[in-house]
């Protein structure tokens, strides 16, 4: 069983009423056979980040209040904070069993229904990834995902998810109609959990920040040269989830 941490970026309103123009979605994806032992290593990362950065354990890695309205954590100098996020993703590049996937909506190409043409489109390419054993570490044919999203719009996912079980048109390949494909191999509603309480969702708020930097960059991600942070992950990457993009990053 793969568990698949998911958060966003960005706004998945209409762009006519939304400040952004992006909305991205990440997915962190362990194993379970691997989970204690990638827990285990993350919990070594914070006590370091602790010790050196005086970020306690218990305090959220919440990366957009992180760089621009930390709060409390306004104690730590604002480059720390950025090297906290610089080695949060160097973190995952070092973890050989863990996995990204990412989506990209220009919400100029698609104004309206946002949340859902992301969410159909990241589920997918679970789907697909999972079928193809493409994910980093422990793999069988068996396996299937069980999606762990922020806890955001839940009903709204969980309703397209069910769906999706059901009818779930894909275009053939030669374009001449589509033919139904339900998803089979993520399995359960999503389990929505709170971030504030998840290391591991505190890691893919980090991730899905640094991927819409590639595209809506701000003033201090810019003037630190850190827009490309997102590459960091480098061999967490699940490059196959889109050919048409060096990082795999899936565009709509």
């Amino acid at each position: 069983m793969y568990l698949i941490y998911v958060d966003e970026s960005g706004d998945s309103g209409d762009i006519a009423r939304s400040p952004t123009t992006y909305f991205i979605l990440s997915a962190l994806i362990i194993h379970e056979l691997q989970w204690h032992q990638a827990l285990d290593s993350l919990v070594q990362l914070r006590r370091h980040l602790r010790d050196t950065k005086g970020l306690k354990i218990r305090e959220e890695i919440h990366a957009v209040h992180f760089i621009n309205k930390p709060g409390t954590l306004s104690r730590i100098k604002r480059n720390d904070r950025l090297d906290i996020m610089k080695q949060c993703l160097d973190w995952v590049a070092s973890q050989t069993t863990v996995s990204v996937i990412t989506v990209a909506i220009n919400k100029h190409k698609h104004p309206a229904n946002v949340f859902e043409i992301a969410w159909k489109t990241l589920i997918q390419r679970l789907e697909n990834t999972i079928r193809h054993q493409n994910f980093r570490g422990h793999a069988n044919s068996e396996d299937r995902g069980l999606i762990l999203p922020d806890n955001t719009d839940g009903q709204k996912l969980i309703a397209l998810l069910r769906k999706m079980r059901r009818y779930n048109p894909i275009p053939y390949q030669n374009n001449t109609g589509v033919q139904n494909s339900p998803i089979t191999h993520i399995v359960e509603d999503p389990f929505m959990k709170n971030s504030s309480t998840s290391l591991f969702h505190q890691i893919v708020d980090v991730i899905a920040y640094s991927a819409r930097q590639l595209y809506e960059p701000n003033a201090y991600m810019r003037k630190k040269g850190a827009t490309t942070f997102y590459s960091r992950l480098d061999a967490a990457l699940v490059r196959q989830a889109s050919k048409k993009h060096p990082l795999g990053i899936v565009e709509r």
